[in-house]
């Protein structure tokens, strides 16, 4: 913490320190094997030493809590307070004291005084106390401006400020993935790392959805009728330790059935992050609002609402394929099935589907079988817009495993 010493004498004293909790004692232990010189003295020693923890002495940890010796870092997310004391360093009684603190940072300036009313007077060798504390939301410099104003016995009116710069550091480092599903379904993957130089207890890590998706997370994993964490009871992050969070955003009801709606959605949500450290000093992060890039479905997208697992080779098994209008006009459709080599389509091709609204949808029920055995690729559809006289080919939709149902091979 930098100080800027005032150019004046002053009848009042300003003191400006940080609040934070102890921490625990650390020794250096210092052992040698019995047949050394020493025997058993450095033992015997430490074993004595009020400070080290019986029965484990050469751990370097200790029992005791020891004042922190320095002003230490300050991470973003966590909260920032600092002990004001105004002390009459004179023999005079000084009236109408006001203390003000305000907190600069790189974009606003923050009035953080518990009071703005000033203090009667203060006589000699007593003092004005007042503790405050700041949730620290961005990261870089920070300069605690205290100023301080007064009357003398005599009338005249003094004022002084002292200013405490420090540096803000970013705790955590975030990074996002998405994974845009066949349908709707969006897949989040969050990785954070501890970048700080001590180990967290990662509290909480959860997702707050935008205003069309619900969200479930993927970090639990079914345990009776309780889940326990991936991560098991005892959720420690160690320093520079990365750790993968995944969530799955499905549409709302009410937006699920909206194409165009949902095509264009880009903002998913925020994410909420809590910790400890230490002894307990809490951190919280909120990210911004996520991004994804929109998945580009086209004028028509087809999706499967149902296939099978398995099938049986060369016996017909049937899928319901979903149709929808992504586009913002009508459309005509005219269905082509066209037979691959493993593939093989039932029914009629080149029948009429009709009209197909803006936004709107169709189930269409289709028939297949597959002559080749193994995990097959399921190919060869073709729709036709006989408005606009536009095709649109699909390949590859979705696979499926074909077995022999006379021997055990399988997939």
């Amino acid at each position: 913490m930098e100080v800027n010493q005032a150019k004046q004498e002053h009848l009042l004293a300003l003191k400006v320190m940080r609040l934070t909790k102890p921490t625990l004692f650390t020794n250096l232990p210092v052992t040698c094997e019995d047949r050394d010189l020493p025997g058993d003295l450095f033992g015997q020693l430490m074993r004595e030493d009020p400070s080290t923890i019986k029965g484990a002495e050469t751990l370097m940890l200790g029992e005791m809590l020891t004042l922190p010796q320095n002003f230490g870092n300050i991470f973003l997310g966590e909260t920032f307070s600092s002990y004001i004391s105004v002390h009459n360093d004179s023999s005079q009684v000084v009236k109408d004291i006001l203390v003000k603190a305000d907190l600069q940072t790189s974009s606003q300036r923050l009035n953080l005084s518990a009071s703005n009313s000033a203090v009667a007077e203060l006589k000699s060798e007593c003092c004005i106390d007042d503790v405050i504390h700041h949730e620290v939301k961005e990261i870089g410099t920070h300069i605690l401006v205290c100023a301080v104003s007064y009357t003398t016995q005599y009338g005249e009116k003094l004022y002084f400020r002292k200013f405490f710069k420090f540096q803000v550091l970013k705790p955590l480092d975030v990074k996002t993935k998405f994974y845009n599903a066949e349908t709707d379904e969006v897949f989040l993957e969050a990785q954070i790392q501890n970048i700080t130089t001590s180990p967290m207890f990662m509290e909480k890590v959860s997702l707050e959805p935008s205003m069309m998706y619900n969200v479930t997370e993927l970090n639990i994993v079914a345990c009776g009728e309780l889940g326990e964490s991936t991560f098991g009871k005892m959720s420690y992050l160690q320093p520079m330790d990365t750790r993968q969070y995944l969530y799955c955003l499905k549409p709302k009801p009410e937006y699920a059935e909206k194409a165009g709606v949902i095509k264009g959605v880009t903002v998913i949500g925020k994410l909420d992050i809590v910790w400890k450290t230490n002894l307990g000093e809490r951190g919280r992060l909120q990210t911004s609002q996520l991004q994804r890039m929109a998945p580009g479905y086209g004028d028509i997208r087809l999706s499967l609402e149902m296939i099978p697992d398995t099938v049986n080779l060369e016996e017909p098994f049937d899928i319901i394929c979903k149709i929808t209008n992504c586009s913002e006009r009508t459309m005509d459709l005219v269905l082509e099935m066209c037979n691959t080599r493993s593939i093989h389509w039932c029914g009629v091709s080149g029948r009429q589907l009709g009209k197909l609204s803006p936004g709107a949808f169709l189930s269409l029920p289709l028939t297949l079988l597959s002559s080749v055995q193994g995990l097959q690729s399921i190919s060869g559809l073709r729709l036709t817009d006989t408005f606009l006289k536009r095709t649109y080919e699909y390949d590859d939709i979705a696979q499926v495993c074909v077995v022999c149902p006379y021997t055990s091979n399988e997939c």
